[in-house]
């Protein structure tokens, strides 16, 4: 890819879960498209992974501890604003995933590519119960809004975690008869 198109992915993985949500839920217009800190940003990290590629490469790990804890954040930070605008449990919890993994299944269209939260890994899941416990947390009034989302988040950065170290994954269903 040329320049233009690696930023144009960056901005699509960095903001597109959020301004799907946002369109979805009615905070017109996106977050993600009115603020130019959320570009900035998304540009940034561009920029830097690009100029220290080998970097990065070596410390793939560290790479993958910041992406569940981007995932983990993400998860809550969409089921709480789902919540906020008035939205039901149900889609408070399917935004607070869309938030999540909006972005990546929107970059993986864009090089048409499988979305990787359709194949095994443990990951679009451990947004599922993040989201799920921010919003039975608010449904039941179990503690205040911040300490249920602390624990959703370490919750859901855990499982992240977890799934990785153990190579936890889904089932795969394979209907094709030999």
């Amino acid at each position: 890819m040329d320049l233009f198109g690696i930023c144009a992915v960056a901005y699509t993985v960095a903001c597109g879960g959020g301004i799907i949500r946002d369109v979805c839920i009615g905070a017109i217009p996106p977050a993600g498209l009115s603020n130019w800190r959320y570009l900035v940003v998304a540009l940034s990290a561009a920029g830097l992974t690009m100029g220290f590629y080998s970097f990065v490469r070596r410390i793939n790990h560290l790479v993958l501890l910041f992406d569940a804890m981007g995932l983990s954040l993400f998860a809550i930070i969409g089921a709480q604003k789902s919540l906020a605008f008035g939205h039901n449990a149900m889609v408070a919890v399917l935004l607070g995933i869309t938030t999540a993994v909006g972005g990546g299944v929107l970059r993986d269209v864009m090089l048409n590519r499988v979305p990787v939260i359709f194949e095994r890994e443990i990951y679009a899941s451990a947004a599922l119960i993040g989201a799920s416990l921010v919003v039975a947390g608010d449904y039941f009034g179990w503690l205040n809004t911040d300490g249920m989302s602390l624990i959703a988040l370490i919750v859901c950065f855990v499982v992240r975690l977890l799934a990785l170290y153990y190579h936890w994954n889904l089932p795969v269903f394979n209907n094709h008869k030999k």
